[in-house]
């Protein structure tokens, strides 16, 4: 989506993320003259002017980090660019832990930061009393410090941002509002406001705690997830000593606060355990002021405070503010553009992290608008990772009361959100949850994680939160061996599912451009192909059934219902022939895995089912006891044998209960995703959004088998796909086998570990998990290969993968792994002991 010189762009600004729409405008390139800002209030008058100023590059989250540590550098050099000065002060940040949990977690953003050319270290209490001597470090087992995080004023450094786009042509308009988004044929054509109407090309939401009744203000409504919550912190005046401009700031989590300098005493707020929702009514006002206070609800915190600086007692409090924060329902900010809306584009919710954010999110939303696309993989904080179902005020009122103590609560691997949930069910929900099936939610749909049989402690397999091998590991192990031994069923009804059709040949030409590999199949074939973008990253990842000459079922991971809809929408031809609908509703999705998996299938269907009728990778409409019209392919998502059905949801329960029934004298059992995750990872099965996503192509990650670059006809990322063969790529999707780890004393992998080759940093894990097969870790990433003198992407070789020597970075300690680019033959599809596996037999599947 190319931005044309001379387009206007609308940026509503009623709150907070001045920083980030200031980036936007400063990012913007000059020949971008006509853009105008519509403020309903005056410059930086929303949360901006109340924002703590701590920019903070510790985040869990990779393109957070990034982005954080994009505003930090861009903040340093405002001053001396623009001459507005913004308080910029490096003062570095310090972060407590009480417990060794806490250190882990520690440690693991501390590997993050160290690879990402961040100066970090993991400290004692001792260390942490030597860099600010009022701290008490009694309770304390470590900390983290993080030497070139910074203090700035959020407002100036606002107007600074404004000051730098006014130069290059920006018109801001103070105290003008936004009353209605003009939209025509799908797509933003310009705003009404008091002053008048504005055409534009392109509109911005950056409205913050109001971007959600401002997306609804338009001819067509715009969904945008956020709520806000009070939000509250001291100033005191000056301690006798003044405490210096350079003392680093504090972030204690397990006290639920952050300590800052403030004019020589104390800037303090946290994040409490009971947050008080506010304005869920859509209240409207102009400028944020001052909320009332409440002490006795700040009064938890003010202990925390006092206990972690206990000189200040005597120190008189000058004021506490209150201030409204917007929060989002999965503590992540909110960018991109909208699904339905063509042009319109939003930035909001930055969860009380919108000075570090602001810089980065900026530039990434700035080149979204000029290119179509960010420079980095901003998935995470896709609108469209969203639905409608998450826009519910109530939804968003109950969630933000979670989401906002989760700020600081301890977050383990396979956590899950606990408010909002059972609200999108299979049928089968209450007879799996009956059979001791523990949940988890991806995109609002509940889906088994793994079963608890019976006789086993519940609530402590449900509070069971471990950075080391979890409590649930016999039990999935239980369901894994199963799946290979027997027959097991897992719900996967969550599936984003989609049938295109048309009268013609509209369909399979419109798919043939889009879709990398041949869907000009015989009826009945399921392909297994990318949908890529123009740089042949993919921008999803999916199964097509050929239905009938002219239908096309399309199944795709649960996240995508949302993403692939808009984009289909926006790339199928406007014909009244070719159809598309969403049929994710309509069909029940059982997924029987294993070698009686056959025995099973057949003996209800009355059907041969044997590979000469049934050969992999088939579709067929089927009757499965009394039901008809299943439809059966041979494929499980996981290397093992076996077949999906689609049921239609009124047979579903039907199914489930002929399925358990006929397979109780296979060995039957039910299972979770707990046991696909270890299956499809030891049998080297990327997932998108996981391993694989926009920047990610079918030649980077051994899928080259999936595209068809002489299928007759262009597609979508062909160009850069030959490119990639001719030229070689600059990164491999690599299988490690974790070799000195021991699965019961060490700390686990789970994503986003640093990968090290002869002691250098090459790349970063995307999924973990163990096998069950192998008794050992297996982890999933990307490997890169710089130049060791210039730091230049180099491309990287089999050979290459094949002579080094690698090291997986888990929270600090490195453990040794054996590197492959292809799964596990045959030979080791059986368990056996560690000591009798040899690790050179690999070849491709």
């Amino acid at each position: 989506m190319p931005y044309a010189a001379g387009a206007r762009v609308g940026f509503p600004e009623e709150t907070s993320g001045a920083a980030s729409w200031g980036a936007v405008l400063a990012s913007l390139p000059i020949s971008c003259l006509r853009l105008s800002l519509n403020l309903p209030c005056r410059l930086a008058a929303g949360t901006t002017r109340f924002c703590a100023g701590i920019v903070s590059t510790a985040r869990h989250v990779s393109i957070e980090l990034k982005m954080a540590d994009y505003s930090n550098k861009l903040y340093q050099q405002l001053e001396q660019e623009t001459g507005v000065q913004t308080g910029y002060m490096k003062t570095g940040s310090i972060s407590l832990a009480q417990t060794q949990d806490r250190l882990i977690s520690l440690k693991r953003i501390a590997s993050s930061l160290n690879v990402m050319g961040i100066p970090c270290e993991i400290i004692t209490p001792k260390q942490v009393a030597q860099l600010h001597p009022l701290i008490n470090i009694h309770d304390l087992v470590g900390a983290m410090y993080v030497p070139e995080d910074a203090l700035v004023s959020s407002a100036n450094v606002s107007l600074a941002l404004a000051t730098a786009a006014s130069r290059n042509g920006v018109q801001i308009h103070e105290r003008t509002s936004v009353s209605h988004v003009l939209i025509q044929k799908g797509r933003v054509t310009g705003v009404e406001t008091d002053r008048g109407k504005i055409q534009c090309q392109y509109f911005v939401n950056c409205a913050g705690q109001w971007a959600y009744e401002l997306g609804h203000s338009g001819d067509e409504p715009v969904n945008i997830p956020l709520h806000a919550c009070e939000h509250f912190y001291l100033l005191t005046h000056p301690l006798k000593e003044p405490l210096a401009s350079s003392v680093p700031t504090i972030v204690d989590p397990d006290g639920r606060i952050y300590i800052r300098n403030w004019q020589g005493g104390i800037l303090s707020g946290g994040f409490e355990k009971n947050p008080k929702p506010l304005f869920t009514e859509g209240r409207n006002q102009l400028e944020i002021q001052n909320l009332q206070e409440d002490w006795d609800h700040f009064e938890p915190l003010l202990s925390s405070l006092l206990r972690r600086m206990p000189d200040l007692e005597a120190l008189q409090i000058m004021q506490l503010v209150n201030c409204p924060e917007s929060f989002t329902p999965d503590m992540r900010c909110i960018m991109g553009e909208s699904p339905t809306v063509r042009g319109y584009f939003v930035l909001a919710g930055m969860n009380s992290a919108g000075i570090s954010y602001g810089g980065g999110a900026g530039k990434y939303l700035a080149e979204w608008m000029v290119n179509g696309y960010p420079s980095e993989n901003v998935w995470p904080l896709d609108l469209k990772r969203f639905g409608t179902l998450q826009s519910s005020r109530t939804f968003l009122r109950h969630r933000v009361m979670e989401v906002m103590p989760l700020m600081c609560d301890l977050k383990v691997p396979r956590w899950d959100f606990q408010t909002g949930r059972q609200l999108r069910t299979s049928p089968l929900y209450d007879r799996l949850d009956a059979q001791g099936a523990r949940w988890m939610e991806k995109h609002g749909f509940e889906r088994v994680k793994y079963f608890v049989p019976p006789g086993k402690d519940l609530l402590d397999l449900d509070q069971s939160k471990t950075f080391y091998k979890p409590d649930w590991f016999d039990i999935v192990g239980s369901e894994v061996k199963c799946c290979k031994e027997a027959v097991c069923v897992i719900d996967m009804s969550s599936f984003t599912k989609f049938e295109i059709s048309s009268t013609g040949d509209q369909a399979l030409e419109s798919l043939q451009y889009l879709f990398s590999n041949d869907l000009d199949v015989p009826v009945g074939h399921v392909v297994h192909t990318g949908m890529l973008n123009e740089k042949g990253g993919y921008e999803n990842d999916c199964s097509i059934a050929r239905l009938s000459k002219r239908s096309f079922f399309m199944i795709s991971p649960t996240d995508q219902q949302v993403h692939c809809w808009a984009w289909l929408k926006n790339r199928l031809p406007n014909d009244s022939n070719l159809t598309m609908e969403d049929v994710t509703w309509k069909y029940t999705a059982l997924n029987l895995i294993g070698p009686r998996a056959v025995d099973v299938l057949s003996e209800l269907s009355y059907a041969p089912i044997t590979p000469e009728h049934f050969p992999s990778l088939f579709c067929k409409e089927m009757s499965v006891g009394y039901a008809n019209g299943i439809r059966v392919m041979s494929i499980t998502h996981t290397g093992e044998p076996g077949f999906m059905l689609y049921i239609p949801i009124e047979y579903a329960l039907h199914v489930y209960n002929e399925v358990m029934n006929m397979g109780q004298k296979y060995g039957i059992r039910n299972a979770g995703y707990y046991a696909l995750r270890s299956l499809r990872i030891e049998k080297f099965f990327a997932f998108w959004g996981q391993d694989l996503d926009a920047f990610t192509t079918p030649m980077e990650c051994g899928r080259e088998f999936q595209v068809k670059l002489d299928k007759g006809m262009q597609f979508v990322g062909q160009e850069a796909l030959l490119e990639q063969k001719q030229n070689g790529v600059y990164k491999r999707f690599t299988m490690f086998i974790l070799e000195d780890h021991d699965t019961d004393m060490d700390l686990w992998p789970w994503w986003g570990e640093p990968i090290f080759r002869n002691g250098r940093y090459v790349g970063k894990t995307t999924s973990s998990a163990y096998s069950y097969t192998l008794e050992r870790h297996v982890c999933l990433g990307f490997v890169h290969h710089f130049d060791e003198k210039t730091g230049e992407e180099l491309v990287v070789t089999t050979d290459f993968i094949n002579q080094g020597e690698y090291e997986i970075d888990i929270a600090g300690q490195r453990f040794q792994a054996k590197a492959k680019l292809y799964p596990f033959s045959s030979l080791f599809t059986q368990r056996r002991r560690k000591d009798e596996v040899e690790l050179s037999g690999y070849q491709r599947e």
